[in-house]
């Protein structure tokens, strides 16, 4: 069997994370690893968990979604 893809949700709305990963843990073959409500911890999710995909909010406290995305492509 296929390896699961792995995703990290950011937005800082725990409803939106929690629509997102009822609709992505519905898919047999991708799993939600790990959850961020700013970009300042999907930044250290994304070093930690090494994820496939990350699924990020643009407009987020703490470190917005553009910056951490940056870092991300540069860091990752």
């Amino acid at each position: 069997m296929k390896d699961s893809i792995k995703v990290i949700l950011a937005d800082d709305h725990p409803v939106v994370r929690r629509g997102l990963a009822a609709i992505v843990d519905a898919e047999d073959d991708i799993q939600v690893v790990g959850e961020a409500d700013d970009g300042r911890t999907a930044l250290a999710l994304v070093h930690s968990l090494e994820p496939d995909v990350v699924l990020m909010d643009l407009q987020m406290p703490v470190m917005d979604g553009v910056e951490a995305t940056q870092r991300i492509r540069a860091e990752a």
